[in-house]
C-alpha cells in the first residue's frame, strides 16, 4: 500500500499556494490525517490513483473547495459525503459509480460536476447528461443537486411515512395491551366483588344461624310458662263446671228420686189417706199442672233429653 509522504516526500512539499497535486501516485487509500493538516490546500488532485473506497473521515476536510477523484475505482462516495460543503468543483470521471450518497443533495455550493464514464443507475445517468465544455458541467452540477434534493424530499417522505406506520402501529400494539391490561383489571375486580359477595353471604348465614341457636332457649323459656299459665289452658275452668254442674245434676236427680219416691208412696199407697200425702198430692198436682205451661220446663226438659 502506497502513500504519498513515502512515494513524494512530504505533502507540504508538494502544496503549490493552495493547490496540492497527488495524482499518479499509486494511492490506494487517502491519507487524510496529513491532509487535515494542511487548511490551505483548497484545490486536492487525486486522479489517476487505485483509490476504491474514500474512508469517512475524509468528509472532515471541509475546506476542499476543488477536489478531483477522476480515474479511480470508486464504487461508492461516504454517506455523509455532503460535509464537504465548501466543494464547488467535483470530477468524478472514469470511476465505478452506479449511485450518489442522499447527502448529495447538501453540496449548495456545487458548481461543476462530471459523472461520465461510470456505470450510472439510468434515472441519474439521464439527469447528469453530458459534460463535454464548462456549460454541460455547469448543468450537470445544477441538474444532479436538484435531483439529489427530489430524492431526498422523498426518502424524507417515505422516512415519514414509515415513521408514521411505526407510531400506528405502536399505537395499536398500546391500545390493544391497554385494552388487555383493562380486560385483566375488570376480570379481577369481578372475582374481587365476587368473592366479596360469597363472603358476605356465609357471613350472613351464619349470623342468621348463630340469631337462630339464640332463639331457641328464649323461645323454650316463653313457651314453658304459658303451658302453665297461658291462654290456652283455660280449659280447665269449663272442666270444673262441668264437673260442679255434674254433680249439682246428681243431687237434683237424687232430690228427683226422692221426691218421686215420696210421691209414689203417697200416691200408690195406703199412706195416701194420710194427711201429709194429701197435701204433698195436691201440691204435686198444682205444680205439674202450673210447670207444664211453662217454657222454662220445656227448655229444661230438651237440655236435659239432649245431654
Amino acid at each position: 500500500m502506497t502513500k504519498a509522504g513515502s512515494k513524494g516526500g512530504n505533502l507540504r512539499d508538494k502544496l503549490d499556494g493552495n493547490e496540492l497535486d497527488l495524482s499518479l501516485s499509486d494511492l490506494n487509500e487517502v491519507p487524510v490525517k496529513e491532509l487535515a493538516a494542511l487548511p490551505k490546500a483548497t484545490i486536492l488532485d487525486l486522479s489517476c490513483n487505485k483509490l476504491s473506497t474514500l474512508p469517512s473521515d475524509f468528509c472532515g476536510l471541509t475546506h476542499l473547495v476543488k477536489l478531483d477523484l477522476s480515474k479511480n475505482k470508486l464504487q461508492q462516495l461516504p454517506a455523509d459525503f455532503g460535509r464537504l460543503v465548501n466543494l464547488q468543483h467535483l470530477d468524478l470521471l472514469n470511476n465505478r459509480l452506479v449511485t450518489l450518497p442522499v447527502s448529495f443533495a447538501q453540496l449548495k455550493n456545487l458548481k461543476w460536476l462530471d459523472l461520465k464514464d461510470n456505470p450510472l443507475d439510468p434515472v441519474l445517468a439521464k439527469v447528469a447528461g453530458d459534460c463535454l465544455d464548462e456549460k454541460q458541467c455547469k448543468q450537470c452540477a445544477n441538474k444532479v443537486l436538484q435531483h439529489m434534493k427530489a430524492t431526498q424530499a422523498d426518502q424524507e417522505r417515505e422516512r415519514q411515512r414509515r415513521l408514521e406506520v411505526e407510531r400506528e402501529a405502536e399505537k395499536k400494539r398500546e391500545a390493544k395491551q391497554q385494552a388487555k391490561e383493562a380486560r385483566e383489571r375488570e376480570l379481577r375486580k369481578r372475582e374481587k366483588a365476587e368473592e366479596k359477595e360469597r363472603r358476605r353471604k356465609e357471613y350472613d348465614a351464619q349470623k342468621a344461624s348463630k340469631r337462630e341457636q339464640e332463639k331457641k332457649p328464649k323461645k323454650e323459656a316463653n313457651q314453658a310458662p304459658k303451658s302453665k299459665s297461658g291462654s290456652r289452658p283455660r280449659k280447665p275452668p269449663p272442666r270444673k263446671h262441668t264437673r260442679s254442674w255434674a254433680v249439682l245434676k246428681a243431687l237434683l236427680l237424687l232430690l228427683l228420686l226422692c221426691v218421686a219416691g215420696g210421691l209414689a208412696a203417697c200416691r200408690m199407697t195406703v199412706l195416701q189417706q194420710q194427711p201429709l200425702c194429701t197435701s204433698v198430692n195436691t201440691v204435686y198436682d198444682n205444680a205439674v199442672q202450673g210447670l207444664r205451661r211453662h217454657e222454662i220446663l220445656q227448655w229444661v226438659l230438651q237440655t236435659d233429653s239432649q245431654q
